[in-house]
C-alpha cells in the first residue's frame, strides 16, 4: 500500500511540474485578402475598425470591434494585401481616453 501512494504522489507530482500546453499555438494563422476579409467582418458580425498602427513597416496591425455584440479581431495585414488574423473573441471593452485639453 505505502509503496502505491508513493508511486502515485511521484506520478501526479511529476505532471504537475510539466510546463503548460497552449492549444492555439499550432492553429494556424487564418489568411485571406484584407478587403475580403473586412467585408466579412463588417457583414457578419457588425464590426467597425477601432484603430490600426505599423507593428513593423511591412505590418499594419488593425483591431476591429462590434459595441453591440462585443465581438473583436485583431489582424496583421502585410504590403501584398493577405491579411492574418491574429485574435478573436469576445466581451470587447472600449475605453474613452479622458479629455486632455487644457483650455478651460
Amino acid at each position: 500500500m505505502f509503496k502505491r501512494l508513493i508511486t502515485t504522489a511521484a506520478v501526479l507530482g511529476t505532471a504537475a511540474l510539466a510546463p503548460p500546453t497552449f492549444a492555439q499555438s499550432a492553429a494556424p494563422l487564418s489568411c485571406m485578402p484584407r478587403d475580403a476579409l473586412v467585408q466579412d467582418l463588417m457583414r457578419s458580425y457588425g464590426e467597425d475598425l477601432l484603430g490600426r498602427g505599423l507593428q513593423n513597416p511591412q505590418q499594419l496591425l488593425e483591431i476591429w470591434s462590434s459595441g453591440d455584440s462585443g465581438s473583436f479581431t485583431i489582424f496583421i495585414t502585410h504590403p501584398d494585401g493577405q491579411s492574418c488574423v491574429v485574435a478573436t473573441g469576445g466581451s470587447w471593452i472600449g475605453y474613452e481616453p479622458p479629455n486632455t485639453d487644457l483650455e478651460s
